[in-house]
């Protein structure tokens, strides 16, 4: 195996280019008439056309950020508003700061897929599995 490909779907195609491109700052690539297709820093994210879609209940895509304050507060800049879940102890911007201190936000595209910022106590760990 060489490369990582990652797939969501979607029933609004220019509704999710305009998020992934314009609001989230993603490369887009071309639309291949099957899937909108976007660089993030090297993994091929293809985003597959369909006629209706019910979006899972779970995160299914996430970024790691350095400071995950200033990310959140850019991205709500740009229109995203992000969730908030009960019994979570967000705080005031929906960041859920876990025991070990990682910290995560979590957000929604157009279709209703599951996003997250997160930011690891330890540091960036890309690179490190």
């Amino acid at each position: 195996m060489h490369r990582v490909v990652t797939f969501l779907l979607t029933a609004k195609p220019e509704a999710a280019t305009a998020f992934y491109r314009d609001t989230l700052g993603c490369r887009y690539v071309r639309d291949d008439g099957f899937a909108l297709v976007f660089d993030l820093g090297g993994v091929m994210l293809r985003i597959g056309r369909v006629p209706e879609f019910t979006p899972g209940r779970h995160t299914v895509l996430g970024w790691e950020v350095e400071a995950i304050g200033a990310e959140v507060a850019r991205l709500e800049a740009r229109g995203v508003q992000f969730e908030r879940y009960e019994n979570m102890g967000q705080d005031a911007q929906g960041v859920c700061t876990f025991p070990n201190g990682d910290k995560v936000a979590w957000f929604k595209d157009p279709d209703g897929n599951v996003l997250s910022l997160s930011q690891h106590a330890g540091g960036a760990v890309a690179g490190s599995w």
